[in-house]
């Protein structure tokens, strides 16, 4: 009797054990066909649905702008950073300073001229500025050049001039515009900059004895134009969003306003951040603004955006990132006011 209940007792007990053991199985296991009919159905009808999504008019007409916009400028900027790597390369930073007037009332117009035969982006600026007063360059002549450089060079001119065919008052407009700019910023540090404010860290850049240069111009071509490409898709799909979906009301209420269009576009380019090769397209894009506006959007976006800011605190410091860019928007938008409304 006592060995049947020690027999009963033990079964009892394995019973419990397996019970035990099919509830520490993960739960999810036990639903199995369901999981594997849901992963099955789902998808599909995610994609069946998204897809109709996607091919409504407005879907149609987002993706034809973005398109555009980025089929357009991507040739510039495979030029403009292919050639920004090559000076980086193959230039020695202290070519700048043997050409630029010793006197520094004289070496920030030399240095923003410049910028019309050299090419590069906002990106690429900043560094070659660093180095540049590394070399001994007066501060102000650098951020000069800082400026001019990726504003007006023969690539950004020349997307310009795709950007707005039959229209060279445009071009001359934002040569003109990026230009004074860069001088007036250069004099203004000359005549209010302190040393305080201004704190250059040491950065890699430019042929190092026993280099190879044709590594660096890879990895500086590489690095440029990734970077600057992925602000370009970033700003060719701002672009089309504004297209399609802001309101005419909103855009009559300030576009009919010069001084709201203005500042409206002048906003817009700082926090975009499009690269300079590549801003003319998204500019022409937004033709429900007026010339004068289209062009505040081209003068402002290449001399203060985002990462141009970031990129300059990190480089120069807060203080001066601070202070040179909120002097610098305001200087671009009042330049761009008064070129364009003298030429456009």
């Amino acid at each position: 009797m006592q060995g049947t209940e020690e027999r009963a007792g033990e079964a009892e007990a394995a019973d419990a054990g397996g019970a035990v053991g099919d509830d520490a199985a993960p739960v999810w296991l036990r639903f199995w066909p369901l999981l594997l009919l849901g992963a099955a159905i789902v998808p599909g009808v995610v994609l069946y649905f998204g897809g109709r999504w996607l091919e409504t008019p407005v879907m149609q007409a987002w993706r034809t702008v973005c398109l555009a916009v980025t089929v357009q400028a991507l040739p510039f900027l495979l030029l403009g950073t292919a050639l920004s790597g090559a000076i980086n390369a193959f230039v020695p930073a202290r070519v700048f300073s043997r050409v630029l007037p010793r006197r520094p009332v004289l070496a920030v117009p030399v240095a923003g001229a410049a910028g019309v035969v050299l090419p590069g982006c906002e990106c690429a600026s900043v560094p070659v500025a660093n180095r540049l007063i590394g070399r001994g360059v007066t501060p102000a002549a650098a951020f000069a050049f800082l400026l001019s450089a990726p504003a007006i060079n023969p690539v950004v001119l020349t997307a310009t001039a795709v950007a707005f065919p039959g229209n060279p008052a445009m071009v001359a407009a934002r040569l003109l515009a990026s230009l004074g700019t860069a001088w007036v910023m250069g004099w203004l540090w000359l005549w209010l900059g302190r040393a305080e404010w201004l704190k250059p860290a040491v950065r890699h850049g430019g042929h190092q004895a026993g280099g190879s240069r044709w590594r660096e111009f890879r990895a500086g071509f590489q690095h440029d134009f990734l970077h600057a490409g992925g602000f370009l898709v970033v700003g060719a799909m701002a672009a089309a969003t504004f297209n399609v979906t802001v309101p005419r009301s909103v855009l009559d209420a300030f576009s009919g306003s010069l001084w709201l269009s203005v500042l409206f576009l002048a906003v817009l380019a700082i926090v975009l951040a499009v690269c300079s090769e590549a801003d003319a397209f998204v500019a022409a894009s937004m033709n429900g603004f007026s010339p004068v506006a289209q062009l505040t959007f081209m003068v402002v976006g290449p001399v203060v955006d985002m990462k141009l800011i970031a990129l300059q605190a990190g480089t120069f410091g807060r203080a001066f990132a601070i202070r040179f860019s909120a002097a610098t928007a305001v200087v671009a938008v009042l330049f761009s006011v008064l070129i364009g409304g003298a030429l456009l």
